[in-house]
């Protein structure tokens, strides 16, 4: 395929010109999660000035994740046939046009058809960074490079959640706060044209080549994937889906129950965002050096595991479980996604990806929506606090999953069928 990783260190793009473009093309992603994570500090204006429940609220999340799902798998095999260019641009795009018509509707229903929209490009499109880093960093720096992509990723869900701070004019009313979201949203486009235009260049420069001749896509080839990738995939979908619906909910939790403020409970929700900027990258360079992924996986799934009981029923100072959860969130992805960059042919890797992404989507769109379901059944709320302990514990129980898969990836990987996840990997930059 056109990328750097085509050519050898000699011959091709100095590393200096890899660096620049993984900041360039992480740029979409900043403006991706910086959308997705828009509706969670407006929740409860939304509830009391537009009449949403927590139902509905979820379901703006749930929507989105339906959306991903229907879309990923033929997003993957459009990433494989087509390129990562092409298929961040056009991606990109819907992103941008989602974010706009959220801004500019009251209605729940074009809401949710925005945020429909919002999930057919804003996956696709992490899938299409994911592969284009796997190709231009494999066997040199990958675990670093993706924890790096990853911060500045997780920089747009920590603008976010600051913006009450940094934007506490825009919150006078719902609206004005997706108006910045829009703006800021159009990098979800603009990234991509100057990633392609990098790539352009470095084809002409170097010659990097043609696009490589890929696997013609068969459904069946799903299930041919290793029994390590399957594990991971369930630790995937487990993991996240106990991380992004609790963040749905969060700022709104930390107002009703742990009485905090707008802004301060959108700096609480920001803290793990911004252990995870600065964490995730250090795992990622420390897997690299010294392998252990396994081990990592198992050590951020059993940190996650306590967090919810312990905020729920407030057994510890609130900085115990949310540094906790902070550690977890920046050592698992850190591991995870490079992973299957040595577990999967290279020519399969969009189609990798996007089967990982969707079956985690699929999670979270029902945790998304049985959250919401609970919180309103519970009548959790400023009157009823103790009705989110429900919600609490169906987190937790995702925790232990995730670690029991965590264990059951270490066991095939020590035996025949493993793909050396453990080893260190020699850095060829």
């Amino acid at each position: 395929m056109s990328e750097a990783a085509a050519a050898t260190p000699q011959q091709g793009p100095s590393p200096a010109y890899r660096w620049l473009v993984l900041l360039l093309i992480s740029l979409a992603m900043f403006g991706n999660y910086y959308v997705y994570d828009s509706i969670a500090p407006i929740a409860d204006m939304l509830k009391a000035d537009l009449g949403f429940t927590d139902e509905n609220i979820g379901s703006l999340y749930s929507v989105y994740s339906i959306a991903a799902v229907l879309v990923l798998l033929i997003g993957g095999v459009m990433i494989d046939r087509y390129g990562t260019v092409k298929s961040t641009i056009l991606f990109g795009g819907l992103c941008t046009i989602a974010a706009v018509i959220n801004a500019l509707t009251d209605d729940f229903v074009v809401m949710a058809v925005a945020r429909f929209i919002l999930g057919l490009g804003a996956e696709p499109l992490i899938v299409a960074v994911t592969t284009a880093l796997a190709k231009w960093f494999k066997g040199r720096e990958l675990g670093f490079a993706f924890g790096i992509n990853l911060t500045i990723a997780r920089l747009g869900s920590f603008a976010a959640d600051w913006s009450p701070t940094w934007a506490e004019w825009a919150y006078n009313s719902w609206q004005m706060p997706l108006v910045i979201s829009a703006v800021i949203g159009a990098l979800c486009v603009l990234s991509p044209l100057g990633y392609g235009a990098m790539e352009s260049h470095a084809n002409r420069r170097w010659g990097l080549g043609k696009a490589g001749e890929t696997d013609k896509f068969k459904f069946s080839d799903i299930f041919k994937f290793s029994p390590s990738f399957w594990f991971v995939v369930l630790l995937c979908v487990t993991f996240y889906s106990a991380i992004f619906p609790f963040r749905t909910f969060a700022i709104k939790f930390f107002i009703e129950a742990w009485d905090m403020t707008r802004a301060n409970a959108g700096q609480a929700n920001s803290v793990m965002i911004f252990a995870s900027m600065i964490a995730t990258p250090l795992f990622g360079l420390l897997v690299d050096k010294v392998g252990k992924r396994s081990h990592m996986m198992m050590l951020g799934a059993f940190l996650l595991m306590p967090v919810y009981v312990l905020l729920a029923y407030k057994l510890l100072p609130f900085g115990v479980p949310i540094a906790m959860l902070g550690i977890a969130f920046s050592l698992v992805p850190a591991v995870m996604w490079p992973a299957v960059a040595y577990i999967v042919d290279e020519r399969r890797l969009g189609t990798a990806y996007a089967v990982m992404t969707l079956i985690q989507q699929i999670g979270v769109a029902a945790m998304n929506w049985l959250i919401g379901k609970v919180n309103d059944v519970q009548g959790a709320g400023v009157a009823n606090p103790e009705g989110y302990a429900m919600g609490m514990w169906i987190f937790s129980v995702l925790g232990f999953l995730a670690l029991a898969f965590a264990i059951a990836l270490n066991v095939v990987e020590r035996g025949p069928r493993g793909h050396g996840l453990d080893k260190a990997t020699v850095s060829e930059a």
